[in-house]
């Protein structure tokens, strides 16, 4: 396979001068919930949006950009990311504001981090969204949402930068959310998110948190290498109910495997490749066909060079 990471073959000499930091050959496995992948060609880690925009504007056309949130949702394979993977990870991209019953949100900000925003300010609303793994920024092109809510419930504008280093603020109609999907453009990077929230007392939306967290402990696997659901649900019908039927519960193939507490999900136990969590989802998409004529999607998202 062609080697992109030779020294000689850089790309730090195309890339503009910025505030923030470049990391060569930085190891993916690093930055995902399955611990898996090869390395970013590039890693830019933009000091804030003007520096980001300043990175879009002068960056050359023909370097492939990728935009990495949480590290949740995502399998990256072995052979590693090709051209710069952006991470919003200065404290510039994790701060917040309120404004009467409006809270915007850095992008980089976790959704776990919410929780004390939240009750600390008495605004309800975005329980639901601080138990879904990631980062604010991502929730949006998956339209990340559980037990019956979702962020195009919930959000009101965001803030992007796109390939030309325009800074925009664009309303929630204009993304066109729908279940685990978006018109959610390639080249856009969401810097920041408005969310309409509701007064409530901080005691109720803790107690709301932990109902949900309660829910997720008793049917979702916890403390282990996992990227969250695997596939989507066709209309009206569950993918794990599918999965079972299908006999893919129980399959495994090198260090990955279907987890024992919900079909959904695949885990890494341990010494998984990318390739080996890929060859799993397939395998029981390849089933679950075969068994019912049903072709499920894929939720996670995959990206890079398989090895």
């Amino acid at each position: 396979m062609f080697n992109f990471f030779k020294k000689s073959d850089s790309i730090l000499d195309l890339l503009p001068q910025v505030r923030g930091r470049y990391i060569e050959h930085e190891p993916m496995k690093k930055h995902t919930w399955f611990g898996v992948g090869g390395p970013a060609e590039v890693m830019y880690l933009p000091k804030d949006s003007k520096d980001l925009s300043y990175f879009m504007e002068l960056c050359p056309e023909n370097i492939p950009l990728s935009v990495l949130g949480g590290g949740s949702n995502l399998l990256v394979r072995d052979g590693g990311i090709r051209g710069v993977v952006i991470k919003l990870d200065s404290p510039a991209f994790r701060t917040y504001h309120i404004e009467e019953n409006r809270l915007t949100c850095g992008g980089g900000l976790r959704n776990v981090d919410l929780t004390k925003i939240l009750i600390k300010n008495g605004l309800g609303g975005l329980e639901f969204l601080t138990t879904i793994p990631g980062s604010i920024g991502g929730s949006v092109k998956t339209n990340a949402g559980c037990y019956g809510k979702e962020i195009k419930d919930v959000m009101l504008q965001a803030e992007i930068i796109n390939r030309t280093g325009e800074i925009r603020t664009v309303p929630v109609e204009d993304f066109q959310l729908s279940y685990r999907s978006s018109l959610f453009p390639e080249d856009w990077i969401i810097t920041s998110i408005t969310f309409k929230t509701e007064k409530d007392s901080g005691e109720n939306i803790l107690a709301k948190i932990n109902e949900i967290k309660n829910k997720r402990l008793k049917t979702q696997p916890h403390n282990v290498k996992t990227a969250g659901s695997t596939f989507k649900n066709p209309e009206g019908l569950k993918a794990w109910e599918l999965i079972k039927k299908s006999g893919c519960d129980k399959l495994s193939i090198g260090g990955a495997k279907v987890s024992e507490q919900h079909c959904n999900f695949l885990v890494n136990t341990g010494n998984a490749t990318a390739k080996d969590l890929e060859d799993l989802g397939d395998e029981i998409v390849q089933r679950v066909k075969a068994q019912t004529d049903i072709t499920l999607e894929w939720e996670v998202k995959k990206i890079g060079i398989a090895k």
